[in-house]
């Protein structure tokens, strides 16, 4: 049975820095201090791949790599990799609470071509060490520089067929074309890897995990795509049959489209599965509990013709189900795994996640319609369970009560015993943290009150999201001590040693014979 504990959800991008976008540097560790202080044992950081157009790092160019955004130029300076003139004379954006992704693009790049131009040639053997340890960074260095090489398009509109296609004569070519620049995309995964390792180790020291996200589904525009087309449902030249999505439902008349490529499973059993293999096992190099978004999709999956419009006229289709889960159970008995089971869980579902001995989710947000046996009704948890209030997908709490159907937020009132709606913030966080479920896990916006402009994701739209952060100073010892308090009294964490007290001795003064 799993102890007790709880965390923090905060995305990498959303921690203070002075260069446009969080990163693995000082105020990491100083986010870690705060967690530590505060009594947690979780850090959920969600996806930390390489995003591309919308910013969604649930759309990136590789399920393997770390996002360059997040690598930290401060400890460049300090390596010797970057003079701070060099940074100091870019800019970063002119908002510190939000990201601006495309002015941090712009300058990002140049920055660390600078870095990696002195240390490919200072730190060449580490380098190819790594990158004969990580296989798939020559695939994904290749498709990063074919695709700077054509403009950024998308792999899809690569002008070059063969390469398009992947022929080894065009891959060869291409790679001695491009040495430079796949180098370089290469240095980038060594340099997050390294800053990544020592953040993930100071965490450990301080009794902090870290929990991360693996989508179910990768970007069709992917070094992952690109590089194993056989795994994917594409027809002979490589373009999508079938796409991914969901059905209709009381929130959308014609369902969410996708559009990422659907698995080819049988392929898949066929080879053992070594891809879903291979993409944990990347994970595992990053995080100590993965949450497996849109869980169900092992169980069914909604099937649309890429011709579509809509998801509307898409259908059901069996999945891997218990096979693939037997198989990442074996392989990797030391990680943990949270499966997303939201949205409509069907008997199969709710079998397959019984059969996985996985932790389900719990959203507060979600359990005040539909009266006394609504599963997200704290009275209705279960041990084996993650209790959030509400996830990166919803709006903050103080937001949501702005959002939410009066008739809901009438029904948390009486639940939860208060009378005023302002007094909702706390009495939600009291109910996350009592709850039986093992593990709560509350957004930093919750615990600051923050309202809507703290959202950090609005799904089924573009432009917007993934850009909120902390701003320096907004993180307190005095709110890690409150927050202490809380984790202490439902007794998710135990209780720090007594400084120790410093005793006051008289000391007699004796005259002298």
């Amino acid at each position: 049975m799993e102890k007790r504990s709880s965390g923090i959800l905060l995305p990498v991008s959303s921690l203070p820095s002075p260069y446009g976008i969080g990163t693995l540097g000082k105020p990491a560790y100083e986010f870690v201090d705060f967690l530590k202080k505060a009594g947690q044992s979780w850090w959920q950081v969600l996806p930390i791949g390489p995003t591309s157009y919308g910013d969604s790092p649930y759309q990136s160019f590789s399920c393997m790599a770390g996002n360059p955004y997040f690598i930290d130029l401060d400890e460049l300076i300090e390596d010797g990799l970057l003079l701070r003139s060099e940074v100091e004379s870019a800019s970063w954006g002119e908002d510190p609470q939000f990201v601006d992704y495309g002015t941090v693009y712009q300058s990002r790049f140049p920055v660390l071509r600078r870095a990696a131009a002195r240390g490919m040639a200072r730190d060449a053997e580490a380098f190819l060490r790594f990158r004969h340890e990580n296989p798939w960074v020559e695939n994904y260095a290749l498709f990063m520089a074919v695709k700077s090489y054509f403009g950024m398009r998308s792999w899809t509109e690569w002008d070059d067929e063969d390469i398009r296609l992947r022929k080894p004569e065009a891959v060869a070519r291409y790679s001695a074309m491009l040495k430079d620049d796949v180098d370089f995309y290469a240095f980038l995964q060594f340099l997050f890897d390294g800053q990544w390792r020592r953040l993930r180790a100071y965490a450990h020291k301080n009794g902090i995990s870290i929990i991360g996200d693996v989508p179910i589904y990768v970007a069709l525009d992917s070094a992952d795509v690109w590089s194993e087309p056989r795994f994917f449902q594409l027809n002979e030249k490589n373009v999508p049959v079938k796409v991914a999505g969901v059905p209709p439902d009381a929130f959308s008349d014609d369902g969410q489209l996708w559009g990422n490529p659907l698995y080819d499973w049988d392929v898949m059993k066929k080879d053992g599965y070594g891809w879903w293999i291979r993409r944990i096992e990347g994970a595992g190099r990053f995080f100590d509990m993965i949450r497996i978004d849109h869980f169900r999709g092992f169980e069914a999956y909604w099937s649309v013709p890429a011709e579509e419009d809509t998801a509307k006229n898409g259908k059901w289709i069996p999945g891997p189900g218990k096979e693939l889960i037997r198989v990442l159970k074996g392989w990797f008995p030391n990680l943990k795994f949270i499966a997303e089971d939201l949205g409509e869980i069907t008997p199969g579902v709710r079998e397959l996640l019984q059969d996985s001995g996985w932790p389900g989710m719990k959203v507060l947000e979600f359990a005040f319609g539909g009266g006394e046996s609504n599963e997200y009704l704290p009275h209705n948890h279960v041990v084996n369970s993650i209790c959030y209030i509400g996830t990166h997908d919803n709006d903050t709490v103080c937001g949501w009560l702005g959002t939410a159907k009066k008739e809901e937020i009438l029904q948390a009132c009486r639940y939860l015993g208060v009378k005023h709606t302002e007094e909702l913030p706390d009495a939600l966080i009291r109910a996350a943290l009592m709850s039986v479920s093992y593990l709560t896990v509350i957004q930093i916006q919750d615990w600051l009150k923050i309202g809507v402009e703290g959202r950090v994701n609005t799904p089924g739209t573009t432009g917007g999201n993934w850009s909120w952060r902390l701003l320096p100073g907004q993180i307190t010892d005095k709110m890690a001590d409150e927050i202490y308090e809380q984790t202490l009294r439902y007794q998710r964490c135990a209780r720090r040693p007594e400084p120790k007290k410093e005793k006051e001795e008289k000391a007699e003064t004796k005259p002298e014979v």
